[in-house]
């Protein structure tokens, strides 16, 4: 997997490695490795079920059935994919103990040695569009609109009474904040999303007239079913 990637991503430091099968974590091992052979911020994002083998689906019907914690904590998310990237990354299996051995492929180092990668794991889940709307359930969206925004820098995932700024993005909460808001935003450089919370068109379209040049605004939550949509049916 590692000499895969390199064949494609040697020359790609900042490169983004989607990977909708991830198994037991591969790929983003891979990705950390080639990291620290080149200092690269190569970024991987891996999506797998969490899918229990036949052999303990046949033991866990006795009683059990998926969505039970001792059934999901069987599956190969919870049982492999966590815990084999978090150990790669801490240089410590998941009981603290670090790990014995060397890495010795294209270069040799100790495994304990661990990464110096950040990792985030989110479980996708079903919300109620009613309570999204409502603006009753931001918690629950904020990986999306952290993702949305390039999956770079601090997730902003608790709502406040006015704004909140992170690197690359920002959410607006009140528009009686605005003034404050677009004096914060004009000065943080590198933000390329603006989420505005508001049913107000006339007031959405005042502030994103006063954004900065480049910077995407997205009107929550007006627009979040079709920010997010995969699938809009259109030939």
């Amino acid at each position: 997997m590692e000499d895969s990637l390199r064949f494609f991503v040697k020359d790609k430091p900042e490169a983004l490695i989607l990977d909708f099968f991830a198994g037991s974590g591969t790929t983003a091992h891979a990705v950390m490795r080639l990291n620290r052979e080149d200092d690269g911020r190569r970024r991987s994002i891996l999506v797998t079920n969490n899918e229990v083998n036949d052999e303990e689906v046949s033991l866990l019907k006795r009683g059990l059935r998926p969505g039970d914690s001792d059934w999901d904590s069987r599956g190969i998310c919870e049982r492999v994919t966590k815990p084999r990237i978090t150990a790669a990354v801490t240089g410590c299996t998941p009981e603290g103990i670090t790990i014995d051995g060397d890495y010795a492929f294209s270069d040799e180092y100790p495994m304990a040695d661990g990464f110096e990668e950040n990792v985030e794991f989110f479980t996708l889940t079903y919300e109620n569009a009613a309570l999204v709307e409502l603006d009753l359930a931001f918690e629950r969206i904020s990986p999306l609109l952290w993702l949305r925004a390039g999956a770079e820098g601090r997730v902003i995932d608790i709502r406040c009474d006015t704004f909140d700024v992170a690197e690359k993005y920002a959410v607006l909460f009140s528009v009686d904040a605005a003034s404050a808001f677009l004096s914060v935003v004009d000065r943080t450089k590198g933000l390329r999303v603006v989420y505005i919370v508001t049913d107000d068109e006339p007031q959405y379209q005042a502030i994103v007239g006063q954004l900065p040049d480049g910077v995407e605004p997205v009107r929550l939550y007006e627009s979040y079913l079709r920010t997010f949509q995969i699938n809009t049916g259109r030939a």
